[in-house]
């Protein structure tokens, strides 16, 4: 049984046949980037409605009892969550109303500044706002996850701090092993276990460059990451995106803030484009990672925890 902690997938009952097909149990999916309140309400009624009528595959993940269920039934659990804080328009009280709808995840900031702080591709991170501190703030209390995966190390440091719930870093890598300015320095990975976070190790060949040519090496970068913050602070966050074409790309990568190419995580400044990740395709190769771990040294039971049980225990402490 497996968790994916972030998918940016556009899924159809086809995406959702696989994700069960391939044993994920439980998955994050991306409704926005760069919408606005109501248009992020619009993706909600679709991404609701594809659910309901697809009952047999999917069920709507919004507290740890219902995930349990609905993986119990052999079904797929989806977690509805932003990569972006624009669906609340600067509106504190919108947090409490996306939670009602059934938002469970949402990431700081994503690839631009914004109000709440900087983003990991900014030159200078002025940190956390403090509208940001409020934002965190009431994320905690109604019970939504504070995604900090594009979020600048700064921000990325204050929101931590600012917390009184454990954050999470849903779909990056330690870029202590992988340079890369969307992965997150080992400073800020050991903060956030400290405090009982989460970080969903990803398999998006430019952000695990050297590691991505074998589900051994994804592996090892995986065991390297454990002997920085535990194992038990690791999960899965694969950054699938199934079914996104060109378009789709353009958008999560400048939205209607850019006129100009945006590369997005494709490639880091300086540094080569890496090879695709043949060995991971799809959650129909999630079944890769389990003997994978195991032959680098993880238990049975690290690896139960990894695939499913760290991020299990994490959803019951936030939501």
């Amino acid at each position: 049984m497996y968790l994916d902690s972030l998918i940016c997938s556009r899924l159809d009952r086809a995406g959702l046949q696989d994700l069960v097909d391939g044993g994920v149990r439980c998955a994050t999916v991306t409704c926005g980037f760069w919408e606005d309140a109501t248009e992020s309400m619009d993706s909600l009624v679709t991404w609701h409605r594809l659910i309901a009528d697809n009952a047999d595959l999917a069920g709507l993940g919004t507290s740890p009892a219902q995930i349990e269920a609905i993986a119990a039934q052999g079904r797929v659990a989806i977690i509805l969550g932003f990569q972006n804080s624009a669906f609340l328009q600067g509106r504190l009280g919108y947090v409490e109303m996306f939670h009602r709808m059934g938002v469970r995840v949402a990431q700081l900031t994503y690839n631009i500044q914004n109000d709440i702080g900087g983003s990991c591709y900014d030159p200078e991170d002025a940190g956390l706002t403090r509208f940001g501190e409020e934002v965190v703030g009431e994320m905690n209390r109604v019970g939504m996850v504070v995604d900090l995966s594009h979020v600048g190390n700064r921000t990325s440091f204050e929101a931590i701090q600012a917390s009184s719930r454990p954050v999470a870093v849903t779909h990056a890598n330690c870029s202590d092993l992988v340079d890369h300015p969307r992965n997150k320095p080992a400073y800020i990975l050991k903060e956030l276990a400290a405090r009982g976070g989460m970080v969903g190790l990803t398999t998006y060949h430019n952000i695990t460059r050297g590691y991505n040519g074998s589900p051994d090496e994804w592996a090892t970068m995986v065991a390297r990451t454990a002997e920085l913050i535990g194992a038990e602070n690791i999960g899965i966050g694969t950054d699938d995106n199934q079914g996104g074409d060109a378009a789709y790309l353009a958008w999560m990568r400048k939205g209607r803030w850019s006129f100009r190419t945006q590369q997005g995580a494709s490639v880091g400044p300086g540094l080569a484009t890496a090879t695709k990740t043949e060995w991971y395709r799809g959650p129909g190769d999630f079944h890769v990672f389990g003997p994978a771990l195991r032959r680098v040294g993880f238990s049975e039971g690290e690896t139960a925890d990894i695939l499913w049980g760290n991020w299990n225990r994490y959803y019951k402490e936030v939501m």
